[in-house]
């Protein structure tokens, strides 16, 4: 009898695993400021994106685990926002959930010709906590630059877009 208890309770908890979700990477999802919003419970980050220099293109915002494996490294993002560019008055607000409170950063690309490719002497790009980005770090700063702490409910955070 107890061994049946026994293997009831571990079938019960793998039933439980397999239900769970894994922490999703790669999951593109639509710009709903209302995950952000004063009752949104959270976990989720509020960028405010600022400085753009026009109202053309396209705006990528991606989140990745703060870790210096997982950073700005292909197909490791988290989550991706892909929307037109229309700031007012040179800036955009999006809102970015994460799985749990933890360590994050934030990546955004302003594509200003629209055409799904980094081109240096245009496009702009911004990060979480606002590092200096150059030619000679091709744009990519390291993850002790940019990752940022969110909390269990919504983390702000504003990034400002640089053109080389």
């Amino acid at each position: 009898m107890v061994m049946v208890k026994v293997a009831m309770g571990l079938m019960s908890a793998a039933a439980i695993l397999v239900a769970a979700p894994a922490m999703a990477h790669g999951q593109e999802i639509p710009n709903d400021l209302d995950r952000c919003g004063a009752n949104a419970p959270g976990p989720a980050v509020l960028v405010d994106v600022r400085g753009f220099a026009s109202a053309t293109g396209k705006v990528r915002v991606q989140s990745y685990p703060g870790t210096k494996a997982a950073w700005l490294a292909k197909g490791e993002w988290i989550n991706r926002i892909d929307v037109p560019a229309r700031p007012r008055n040179g800036a955009m607000r999006f809102c970015m959930p994460v799985p749990h409170a933890g360590t994050y950063g934030i990546a955004v690309r302003h594509d200003r010709n629209g055409n799904g490719k980094t081109d240096i002497s245009s496009d702009g790009g911004g990060f979480s906590n606002n590092p200096s980005i150059s030619i000679f770090n091709l744009g990519k700063p390291s993850v002790s630059k940019a990752a940022f702490q969110a909390g269990p409910g919504v983390t702000k955070i504003t990034i400002n877009l640089q053109y080389m």
